[in-house]
């Protein structure tokens, strides 16, 4: 089994191509869940839903996520009745929100919904929840602190980031199969998503540190930053504002503890000595996802320098 830690695009992406190469039923995708939001009364998981669209094959690709040729007629309406739609969710992408939330209001857990949702699409793939409990991302701005989805869609990631918390989080427990997917795989990657916001949560869950640094498996991670700038989305911007070294080495010093390999772009070559400092061994690779044949081979890179 692969165990995938995963959030967001970035992770989509790549898993679009790591199922090329390995069965969907060997892979096992631990999602990030402190980006979940409820509006409309709706209980949005976004980080689930790009993975659960990209690997049924019919996410909105241009944008990265939402349902491609999706219709916004109740977002339109919405926009009469004068409510706040900042937040663009198709009339398809509402009816996940709609089932989700009546599932959950009638005693389901998350994890329960998602391998609801994730049958009816089509996959074959096993996505956990990293937790049934509510865990919320917190960007604090010079501008006051708000939910990270509006940070980076109705704020437009404008704003200096003075800190980052994972509000629920000490309260919260890994989900059903989380920390056994890990002890139990021969190889755990870490997608190339944001370290700070996507990765970030799921390490934050007691016991995941623990359980990486202390499985069997060979994990590796793929850097989401290529010469200092985030491949998609705010990672680089806060990083810099943090005072974090926004580079391929940056990202490997966050997961130096539990790492076996790391896989950098080829634009980042100049830095591989730098991380196999720190004890890593390390490929440079092209890590920049712009066709399915890119995909196909960065995901068998990865298992490569896993299984060597």
């Amino acid at each position: 089994m692969i165990t995938v830690l995963a959030g967001g695009v970035g992770a989509a992406r790549f898993l679009q191509g790591l199922v090329r190469v390995r069965p969907q039923e060997e892979i096992i995708i631990i999602s990030n869940t402190a980006d979940d939001i409820e509006l409309y009364g709706l209980h949005i998981s976004p980080d689930i839903d790009i993975v659960m669209y990209t690997l049924a094959g019919i996410v909105d690709e241009e944008k990265g996520w939402g349902i491609k040729q999706d219709t916004f007629y109740c977002q339109e309406d919405l926009d009469r009745f004068g409510c706040e739609t900042w937040l663009r969710l198709g009339d398809r992408d509402l009816a996940t929100h709609i089932f989700r939330t009546n599932q959950l209001r009638k005693g389901s857990k998350l994890s329960q919904v998602t391998e609801q949702l994730s049958k009816t699409l089509g996959l074959r793939t096993t996505i956990l929840p990293m937790t049934d409990e509510p865990v919320e991302t917190r960007i604090m701005t010079d501008d006051g602190e708000v939910h990270f989805e509006e940070y980076l869609v109705k704020k437009q990631m404008k704003g200096t980031v003075e800190s980052i918390r994972f509000a629920g989080i000490e309260q919260a427990n890994p989900g059903p199969n989380v920390i056994s997917s890990i002890q139990d795989s021969q190889a755990v990657i870490v997608a190339p998503s944001n370290p700070l916001v996507s990765i970030g949560p799921i390490l934050a869950l007691r016991g995941m540190r623990y359980a990486l640094k202390t499985s069997k498996a060979r994990i590796v991670a793929v850097s989401p930053i290529i010469r200092g700038s985030a491949i998609r989305g705010p990672a680089d911007r806060m990083m810099q504002a943090l005072k974090l070294a926004v580079s391929a080495f940056g990202v490997a010093q966050m997961y130096q503890d539990f790492l076996d390999g790391f896989v950098l772009d080829t634009l980042d070559k100049d830095q591989k000595p730098r991380v196999e400092g720190l004890g890593l061994k390390v490929v440079a690779t092209n890590s920049l996802m712009k066709s399915l044949q890119d995909k196909e081979n960065l995901a068998k890179v990865c298992l490569d320098l896993a299984f060597e």
